[in-house]
């Protein structure tokens, strides 16, 4: 399974439950604004300079789900 886009994370997102994606939204935001504008840098490069190095979309998916729970 090829890792998902933004698009189809997005897409995958809108389809939970409105109290599932606020506290997703909460923990998105708690990321940002504990992390820094270098370290952002940082792992944007690292992410461009490891093609498929990224978990499928599908997996974090079900491991955010399981945590959920």
């Amino acid at each position: 399974m090829l890792p998902m886009n933004i698009d189809e994370i997005e897409a995958e997102v809108l389809k939970l439950a409105p109290q599932v994606r606020a506290r997703l939204a909460r923990k998105l935001l708690e990321s940002l604004e504990t992390l820094s504008d270098e370290e952002a840098d940082r792992r944007d490069a690292d992410w461009d300079s490891t093609p498929g190095s990224a978990r499928p979309a599908a997996d974090v998916l079900r491991d955010a789900r399981a945590k959920l729970r």
